[in-house]
């Protein structure tokens, strides 16, 4: 019976298992080993580690746990997990089965894609999700933004705003934009392309989208908000709640509604957030702030230490 399990060995995982190693505590990192991030050449917003490989950053955290002897990491999938009289028992696609008091889910989210040509391959190299994680590198070049919603309209004025003088909706079919947000795209001087798109081509700096008809628009990189679903179904199969977008509902301590389970990273948002944050930096931050509740609460069970009424 360990103190804690964390499934998921992202910036979340590995910095609660860091957190909890300094603080002695048994704890054992499952990772599945397949990153959401793991497309993107780089990451960014990190202080120190700005421009840093994911892959990179995971090694280095991975070998900075090896100096905690308590804290074991595990390339291994969990299918299954359940509340026990004592705690958690997690089961794995290799059929064992591991015990802790608490659980912490960093599972993360996986993106999903429109049915287009070359856009999965280019996903984190020409093709980003984010400006604030890639709308740098994409300065100063013409813009495309994939996407007949609302976000993707505000994105494109966003990145009109910030980044470059020349950006493209292509809302892939007809879009029914508001009015209100039609009329300041206009404003702006980001142009309309409603045709489908049937094909992305090319690198960073030149990219050619490809339309249904064979026409092309010759871009620097194109900006996409993919939708998601949850990397695993763990959260739901355990009771946790979770928004209609699918987010693992949790309190300001990364609690989720089931006692004793923790959720970090991007699989889960605070009610307050209108989504999950997708930074590296936040994911590590809410795996500090979960390792440290769990320690905390572990303590005052094994003192007998009831805490005090809040009022």
């Amino acid at each position: 019976m360990r103190d804690v399990i964390i499934v998921g060995g992202g910036p979340a995982g590995l910095n609660a298992a860091l957190i909890l190693g300094r603080q002695r505590r048994r704890a054992l990192v499952l990772d599945s080993g397949n990153p959401r991030n793991a497309p993107a050449d780089e990451m960014h917003m990190y202080l120190t580690r700005d421009g840093f490989s994911p892959s990179e950053f995971r090694a280095i955290g991975r070998a900075e746990l090896a100096a905690y002897e308590t804290v074991e990491v595990r390339g291994a999938e969990v299918v299954a997990a359940k509340v026990t009289a004592d705690g958690f028992e997690v089961r794995l696609a290799d059929g064992t089965r591991e015990e802790a008091r608490k659980l912490l889910l960093s599972t993360g989210q996986v993106d999903t894609f429109p049915s287009v040509d070359g856009l999965v391959e280019r996903f984190g190299e020409c093709v980003f999700h984010c400006p604030f994680c890639h709308g740098f590198e994409a300065r100063d070049k013409p813009l495309a933004v994939l996407g007949g919603d609302f976000v993707s309209a505000v994105l494109s004025l966003y990145l009109a705003d910030r980044f470059s003088t020349d950006v493209v909706l292509c809302t892939h079919g007809p879009a029914a934009l508001p009015d209100e947000l039609a009329g300041k795209l206009l404003d702006k001087g980001v142009a309309l392309r409603e045709e489908p798109v049937a094909a992305v081509r090319g690198e960073l700096g030149d990219l050619a989208v490809v339309f249904e008809d064979g026409s092309e628009l010759h871009r620097g990189a194109l900006f996409h908000k993919t939708a998601t679903e949850q990397h695993s179904a763990l959260a739901a199969d355990l009771g946790c709640e979770l928004f209609e977008d699918g987010c693992v509902r949790i309190d300001e301590f990364q609690q989720t509604t089931v006692p004793g389970v923790f959720a970090a990273g991007d699989l889960a948002r605070q009610a307050g957030f209108p989504e999950a944050l997708t930074f590296v930096i936040l994911g590590a931050a809410d795996g500090a702030r979960a390792a440290i509740k769990i320690d905390n609460e572990l303590f005052r069970a094994d003192a007998g230490i009831t805490p005090p009424t809040v009022r």
